[in-house]
């Protein structure tokens, strides 16, 4: 993928829906260019293509998401996998990067994985930790289970630590999803007396989504990339959440 690509790709995501026009003089090129670069990025399955316009992707899969900003996304997904512990027994949500760092604990021994993904614990399928996967209601887009019975063995069972995929963050709204159930199944992860982590690229603070996550129990800690807004820094600091920025280019 080229510059100009992961250039059309990081806008769309962040406004929406852009026109050609716009596309074209953010990136000092043609429209029949752009139109030539959408095609290309529609079939890849990283936008949608509607007339005149570049609209984002409105999907839970999380092998799609996982396409866009990869590489930051497997920058974080390492180092959130360095701040767990052998022995230890971790849950982990269905977002991408969450994904990823599933992906970066597999082949760790001593590990307990718990997850509502079926993406996840597929990813795991091979792995030499012990995977437990909850259930119940089983979201075909997302491949995560949801609703009372998830909740239900989310109380009943133990682990240190938790990760998490939000999907916005504004100051005036907190932290947002855009699945009702999702949501529902994070914020009984929340309830729990653990360390709770957020695990996100920078993309997804100033959005904001139609239900709250985690409305009446802070973050113990975010991660995200160094492209996370300075305003941000400092109310986030002021909340007291642990925040830990993490370079692009670090290894």
């Amino acid at each position: 993928m080229n510059p100009r690509h992961q250039q059309i790709i990081q806008v769309v995501n962040k406004r929406g829906n852009v026109s050609v026009s716009d596309l074209s003089q953010l990136t000092g090129v043609s429209e029949v260019t752009i139109r030539q670069d959408l095609n290309v990025l529609e079939r890849d399955k990283y936008l949608r293509r509607v007339h005149g316009s570049a609209v984002a992707l409105d999907s839970d899969d999380v092998g799609a998401r996982m396409k866009t900003r990869y590489q930051i996304k497997q920058v974080l997904a390492v180092y959130a996998a360095s701040l767990v512990n052998d022995g230890e027994s971790v849950f982990i949500e269905g977002g991408s990067t969450c994904a990823l760092l599933a992906r970066a604990l597999s082949e760790r021994t001593g590990l307990t994985i718990i997850t509502v993904s079926h993406y996840i614990a597929h990813l795991l399928k091979d792995s030499l930790c012990e995977v437990i996967v909850l259930g119940r209601l089983y979201q075909k887009d997302s491949e995560s289970v949801v609703g009372p019975l998830t909740r239900f063995s989310l109380q009943h069972i133990h682990f240190h630590k938790a990760f998490i995929g939000i999907d916005g963050w504004h100051e005036k709204t907190g932290f947002t999803g855009r699945n009702m159930l999702r949501c529902d199944v994070v914020n009984a992860v929340m309830e729990k007396d653990i360390e709770k982590i957020a695990l996100t690229d920078s993309s997804k603070f100033g959005l904001v989504h139609p239900y709250p996550l985690s409305p009446k129990v802070a973050f113990s800690h975010i991660i995200t990339d160094d492209g996370l807004a300075v305003d941000y820094h400092r109310i986030i600091n002021e909340q007291r959440i642990t925040l830990d920025i993490v370079s692009e280019h670090e290894s």
